[in-house]
């Protein structure tokens, strides 16, 4: 084999159509557009979503719902996991840091405790943001739950 004799599979390329050029190459006259209108002229564009004049999908389907930019998304964290956390560790304090160690929390974004289980250890837990049933179990085992 030689760079000389190299040419690609059969069928991989294909032989450009030569529009416009006379009646007897077959695709001369209108040169494969059609008929008149502005898909038949140069330059011709249209709009993104456009159907030909049917109404388009995004005009006929209803807009809903509300996107807050403002938005904060808490991460959550139930009591009974600071519960599992603080004995199996035998910790005192909970703090972001110690939930993202442990990997119940990423690292960016604030953590709100919810108070979904029990709690019996005597933690003091520091959050971005507490559930009122979860400040109540909290001091409840003797804890606190201090708000950052």
């Amino acid at each position: 084999m030689k760079l000389n004799n190299l040419k690609p599979a059969k069928g991989a390329t294909h032989n450009s159509k030569r529009l416009g050029r006379g009646q007897g190459s077959g695709k001369g006259g209108t040169s494969t557009r059609g008929t008149k209108g502005a898909q038949a002229r140069a330059g011709y564009e249209h709009k993104i979503g456009f159907e030909g004049g049917q109404m388009p999908i995004q005009r006929t389907l209803p807009k809903f719902g509300f996107k807050n930019p403002t938005r904060i998304e808490f991460q959550p964290v139930n009591v009974a996991a600071i519960q599992a956390l603080a004995e199996a560790a035998q910790l005192t304090e909970i703090t972001p840091a110690v939930l993202f160690e442990a990997g119940l929390v990423s690292k960016n974004g604030p953590v709100k405790v919810l108070g979904n289980g029990e709690i019996s250890a005597k933690v003091e837990v520091t959050a971005h943001a507490f559930s009122k049933s979860a400040i109540a179990k909290i001091e409840a085992a003797g804890g606190k739950a201090t708000t950052l």
